[in-house]
């Protein structure tokens, strides 16, 4: 009797994890919800199931198309703002956000980068910050994200 109980319980586990393994996950390239970005070669964000892939944003003011002024503090600003837009058009908040990538063409802008920063990201999702040159539109920063939808 035992066995057979046994024997039946493996064969239902065995049933339901191959039936999730199966499954197939959605992957689906969003548009954006900025019309003048609709021809972009790039999605403003990916969801596969319930991650979302967020592209790199950068200080642009989406109205003009162009950069913030006001330095390092500005530009990270409007940079979380437009991440905020992304999130917001797709349901979330930045209370959603579980990874941020941050790069700066000037690593000697972290601490005022920074500063702006945890005023938004109060949970504190995972962080990589790094410097490099050459950031599109000479930007200074440029942060993308990965979030989770309930």
């Amino acid at each position: 009797m035992k066995k057979s109980i046994c024997l039946i319980i493996v064969l239902v586990l065995t049933s339901i994890t191959t039936g999730i393994a199966q499954e197939e996950t959605s992957i689906v390239f969003h548009a954006s919800h900025e019309e003048k970005k609709q021809s972009a070669p790039y999605s403003d964000a990916v969801s596969v199931g319930n991650l979302f892939f967020l592209a790199g944003q950068i200080g642009m003011d989406q109205s003009t198309r162009t950069m913030v002024s006001g330095g390092i503090k500005a530009e990270t600003e409007q940079t979380i703002k437009n991440i905020v837009a992304v999130l917001e058009h797709h349901g979330m908040g930045l209370d959603r956000v579980v990874k941020c990538t941050v790069i700066l063409s000037n690593i000697e802008d972290f601490a005022a980068f920074n500063e702006v920063y945890t005023q938004y990201f109060i949970k504190k999702p995972a962080r990589t910050t790094f410097a490099a040159s050459g950031l599109a539109a000479n930007a200074m920063i440029e942060i993308e994200v990965v979030a989770v939808k309930q």
